[in-house]
């Protein structure tokens, strides 16, 4: 190209180079197409909006500069019906575009914040994108998770029922447990679990209030419906759900056996994410505040009175209890996955928490809890309002069907009464609900005395090694004691 720019023509730069004539024809096309091309001043086609762009559209989109490029060809055709065809779509999308960025409204700016480290923590809760099941049943929960601002870490918890103040207090103190501090300002969106959103200024509910003092935390939350003000957060729920639901995919499996195995293999995928931010973590922990002793209350309290039905009633779900706490008033401490009964300074029961679905009243019934009175007066069964719920399962509900079916009414209730006291006093309610649903498949049920039987035959009573000592032995051990040594009288032998 040096000797092209001398003047030498073609063939011979080539030559001289020692490339072919077709290599030296490339260079000049290739130094021809890379050199600067002046603007064009004309049109190559005739523009088909030029006649409505500036005074029908412009003054549209000045009103509105929201109008999309269909609304604004919709009106074309509304103005001049057959004269603008749908082929046009493109060309005006791109000419709204063009005026937009030209002529249109500043966009608000996003000022990216580097945050130093120790100063701010985040929570949020989230749905997960992927269905799990728990030992074959549908899991609704959500996914809470805690993230420091700086490094990333992040630590993530199931929860059950809604965004709550105890779901919200216990993840929290987690977090701050599994990372060994906390940093000066914890901030969320606007939960109603820590703010009043009914009021005009953003008030703490007096729970979250008391748990920041705790910590001496400050609470801060982002501007109602501005999210990416949370976006160390939000950015970080999107990113641990597809981290989530990769981890499955290649598990080949969405249930687990029970809530605490899906815990720990949430557990080990944090554990993967972790990882990659270990070094700014280093760097992070030791700016963490320490742990002040002792947790601050993450439940919430409230008294309710044990009715004569054994059943309590806590947030529209009712409870059974043990019958022994009839008539008793009992403090609840209320968490997000489980409910604690205390009577005076003793815990007496704790309790799987249970969520309504809608505005249905929902119900935890353990027959263990009242089988026993129920045995006493079995037919009370039948008309029960708790009858369907005292039935464990459907192995159960199958069996009562069928006996009340095929049996007189006070022997069906009779039989299920005793057949649920045996499942509770022998623990072998899947067992004995299988062995009863293959008896009725093949046409017969074992009646009240064989299943009693059945279960005391099963009773061993415990054997007790003993040794039978030899008499001679004894008759050595008074002839040692009798003589003279001792002096007692006939009565003073008996006596002794």
């Amino acid at each position: 190209m040096k000797l092209r720019q001398e003047g030498l023509t073609q063939e011979a730069a080539a030559a001289k180079t020692g490339v072919s004539e077709r290599s030296g024809r490339r260079m000049d096309k290739r130094q021809q197409r890379d050199a600067p091309v002046a603007p064009r001043p004309w049109r190559t086609r005739v523009d088909p909006l030029a006649a409505m762009w500036d005074s029908e559209l412009v003054p549209l989109l000045e009103s509105a500069p929201d109008l999309t490029g269909l609304s604004l060809l919709e009106h074309l055709d509304d103005r001049f019906p057959g004269q603008y065809s749908e082929s046009l779509l493109r060309t005006l999308q791109r000419r709204v575009k063009v005026w937009r960025a030209a002529h249109g409204p500043d966009k608000a700016v996003i000022f990216r914040q580097a945050l130093p480290p120790g100063l701010m923590g985040l929570s949020d809760f989230t749905h997960p994108d992927t269905a799990i099941t728990i030992d074959g049943q549908p899991f609704e929960h959500l996914l809470y998770q805690y993230r420091l601002a700086y490094s990333g870490w992040r630590y993530v918890q199931v929860v059950l029922g809604g965004e709550s103040y105890a779901a919200l207090a216990d993840g929290l103190q987690n977090a701050f447990a599994r990372c060994g501090g906390y940093p000066l300002e914890h901030r969320t969106d606007s939960l109603s679990a820590a703010y009043k959103n009914h009021t005009e200024q953003a008030e703490l509910t007096l729970a979250y209030e008391e748990l920041c003092a705790h910590y001496g935390v400050r609470p801060s939350r982002n501007n109602v419906g501005v999210s990416h003000e949370n976006g160390a957060i939000e950015c970080a729920n999107g990113s641990f759900k597809r981290r989530l639901d990769q981890a499955l995919k290649r598990r080949g499996d969405n249930n687990f056996c029970t809530r605490q195995a899906y815990q720990a293999y949430i557990e080990a995928v944090v554990e993967r994410l972790n990882r990659r931010v270990h070094t700014r973590f280093t760097e992070e922990q030791p700016t963490l505040r320490a742990l002040p002793s002792g947790r601050c209350a993450d439940f919430t309290s409230l008294v309710v009175r044990v009715t004569r039905s054994s059943t309590l009633e806590v947030r529209r779900v009712t409870y059974t209890v043990p019958s022994r706490l009839i008539g008793e008033r009992v403090r609840i401490h209320l968490y997000h996955d489980h409910l604690d009964a205390y009577l005076g300074p003793v815990r007496v029961l704790t309790l799987p928490r249970i969520y309504g679905v809608g505005p249905e009243r929902a119900r935890r019934i353990d027959y263990r809890h009242v089988i026993y009175s129920l045995a006493a007066k079995p037919q009370a069964f039948r008309y029960s309002n708790l009858r369907d719920d005292l039935l464990p399962n459907d192995t159960y509900r199958q069996l009562w069907t069928y006996v009340d079916a095929h049996w007189p009414p006070r022997e069906a209730c009779k039989w299920i009464v005793m057949v649920l006291r045996l499942a509770a006093d022998y623990d072998c309610e899947s067992a004995l609900g299988a062995q009863l649903i293959a008896e009725m498949k093949q046409g017969h049920l074992s009646d009240l005395k064989k299943l009693q039987a059945q279960f005391l035959s099963s009773e061993t009573t415990p054997s007790v090694a003993t040794v039978q000592h030899v008499l001679a032995d004894y008759d050595a051990l008074l002839s040692t004691l009798w003589p003279g040594a001792l002096t007692m009288t006939d009565a003073e032998v008996v006596s002794e």
